[in-house]
């Protein structure tokens, strides 16, 4: 086991915001990290110092020699060029391998991370896309060190799935910020919270993120005690003080010495045990109505492609359905479709009378980063309503885990958690009956995430919700509806027996493909003429749907609205993976007819 990285004392700040100060930890091969802990805690940024982005104030960072450290961001971004272009212009310019062999390498890694070689331009990427870009752009350059900010985010259900078997094979050491707790689960051997709770401002375990919970509550649990402890005799020594012992000799000088020191360790302890949570409680509207919302044989098609047919489901109070499937295959559309946004191509909506609905938009509000705290929580003056009452907006940041006193700085100083968290806040003045979330854990801290699933179990009304947070789907859920084959429209009553059907689906394609292998070569049966004669007029189509979307792409309507341009690159991504399997099922059929021949 080599060490690649020694931190010490390791400090950050912006302005008079401090992130972290003291941080000290080292990493060595073979670690698979989670780095963890509260919104603007500065994970982030922690990860940026790592990678020589950014400077820390104080501390050093010692590292391997030629220690290769590869960063992939939480957002990806490129210029208009075609993915192998990004990634030959990756390579150092001091590398010595001639052209054709940086090229067979820059195509084996889109290969491996599942482009086609046929897109066009990484810009036009949906962030799913854009994710396994920035990945290949690092991994092509063999880091001893890979750095992941969130990388679950823009991934679909199947893509965090695909991640989960992919990162551990090609990535042997890696730190990855995340707060998907199953993808902690599943992908570290060691947990490093920061957090102030912790003396040192830092908790690291090795093993699991099961065990580092077990570790972490017993940690916590006994700095309490330590507490109590520290507090009697804290008292005792009070007692001596207030009896002003003459401090004549030096044992009493070393007393009142040690009687100082204990009052401060007291007030450090019980700072760090003063842990807050964000006070989420949705406002929900009296209604007794027991059917909020019944859809009826609801089917859409975009731009020729169906997205679902068929479709039907009732909405009552307590009723949680989450929403599954890839991207592109109709989860936003149909949200969109119940909150009234768009209509239906066939079926009806019957929404009870006065229906409160309150939609939570995955883009969120477009707060510009000039505005202050205290605009975003409190556009209109000093106070919110919050169910039917006043609340000063010194009090209200503080449900949301604000303190007063940052609420002039501008929102460009904040961390995509605390932004989230105004989202929240936003929400919560709202009285619903029925609310709508898109991909509403996005950026919120696990502490967060926890208290806005407790709020969704307690919220009396419906629940409509998309994301990929699987913890969030096991615990609040008591339905999931998948979509994404617009012939069937199952619902399961809980995320295992989703994923068991994803298994056997699997199971059952591996059987028929491993059938069709042992069909004498040559020998195409009736059903496969057919889907000879036919595949290249189909691939024609699908090009000429893959053209049509891309020049949408170029609709300035369309390039301006982010919802529209996500929609249409999630399209645009189904489009080319489904002329991908028509061309490779083609050779197939090719290569089973040549056989004999």
């Amino acid at each position: 086991m080599t060490l690649l990285l020694n931190c010490q004392e390791l400090s950050k700040s912006f302005g008079n915001r401090t992130l972290f100060e003291g941080l000290s930890f080292s990493v060595f091969s073979g670690d698979k990290v989670g780095l963890i802990g509260p919104n603007g805690s500065g994970k982030s940024t922690l990860l940026k110092i790592l990678s020589g982005i950014e400077r820390q104030n104080a501390g050093t960072i010692s590292s391997k020699r030629g220690l290769k450290v590869g960063y992939v961001p939480q957002t990806c971004d490129f210029p208009d060029e075609n993915p192998e272009t990004i990634l030959l212009s990756a390579f150092d310019p001091s590398d010595e391998r001639p052209d054709y062999e940086r090229e067979r390498i820059a195509q084996m890694w889109l290969s491996k991370l599942g482009f086609t070689g046929r897109e066009i331009s990484a810009a036009k990427l949906s962030g799913g896309w854009k994710k396994r870009l920035s990945l290949a752009k690092e991994l092509m350059l063999a880091p001893d060190l890979l750095l992941l900010d969130e990388p679950t985010n823009h991934l679909d259900l199947e893509g965090i799935l695909w991640l989960e078997k992919f990162l551990p094979k090609e990535a042997p050491s890696y730190i990855l910020v995340s707060h998907d707790r199953f993808f902690l689960q599943n992908m570290i051997n060691r947990t490093i919270e920061i957090n102030s709770v912790y003396p040192g401002g830092l908790f690291a375990i090795d093993g699991k993120y099961e065990k580092f919970l077990e570790l972490k509550e017993s940690f916590l649990k006994g700095q309490i005690e330590q507490e109590r402890s520290t507090a009697s005799k804290a008292r005792r020594e009070l007692e001596w003080l207030r009896s002003s012992p003459k401090a004549r000799t030096s044992k009493s000088k070393s007393r009142v010495e040690d009687a100082h020191e204990l009052l401060s360790d007291l007030s450090h302890i019980r700072t760090r045990n003063l842990q807050k949570k964000a006070e989420i409680d949705f406002a929900a509207s009296e209604r007794e109505t027991k059917k909020l919302l019944a859809a009826k044989n609801l089917s859409k098609e975009i731009q020729g492609r169906i997205l679902f047919k068929h479709l039907d489901f009732i909405l009552s109070p307590g009723t949680r359905i989450g929403l599954m499937g890839p991207n592109g295959s109709g989860k936003t559309t149909l949200l969109k479709m119940l909150s009234g946004e768009i209509q239906p191509d066939v079926g009806t909506i019957k929404k009870a009378d006065q229906l409160q609905i309150v939609y939570f938009d995955q883009h969120r509000m477009q707060l510009p980063d000039h505005i202050t705290l205290r605009e975003a929580l409190s556009p209109h003056g000093d106070f919110v309503t919050f169910r039917g009452q006043k609340i000063h907006v010194n009090g209200w940041c503080k449900r949301f885990l604000f303190s007063p006193e940052i609420l002039d700085m501008p929102l460009d100083k904040l961390s995509g958690g605390e932004r989230a968290r105004i989202a929240i806040a936003h929400l919560m003045l709202q009285p619903a009956d029925l609310l709508l979330l898109d991909e509403p854990t996005n950026d919120l801290d696990i502490p967060t995430l926890e208290t806005l699933e407790d709020s969704l179990i307690d919220f009396p009304g419906a629940v409509v919700l998309i994301t990929h947070d699987r913890c969030m789907l096991n615990r609040i859920c008591n339905a999931l509806l998948a979509l994404g084959d617009p012939e069937t429209n199952q619902l399961f009553p809980d995320f295992a027996q989703w994923e068991a059907s994803l298994k056997n689906a699997t199971s059952s394609q591996k059987s028929k493909e491993k059938k069709a292998e042992t069909t004498p070569k040559g020998k195409l049966t009736y059903t496969e003429k057919k889907e000879l004669e036919q595949i290249e007029g189909k691939i024609i189509e699908l090009e000429a749907d893959l053209q049509k979307l891309n020049g949408s792409l170029e609709i300035p309507e369309i390039a301006q609205n982010p919802s529209e341009l996500q929609m249409i690159c999630s399209q645009v991504a189904l489009v080319e993976n489904r002329i991908e399997q028509a061309y490779l099922r083609w050779d197939e059929l090719e290569k089973k007819l040549r056989g004999n021949s």
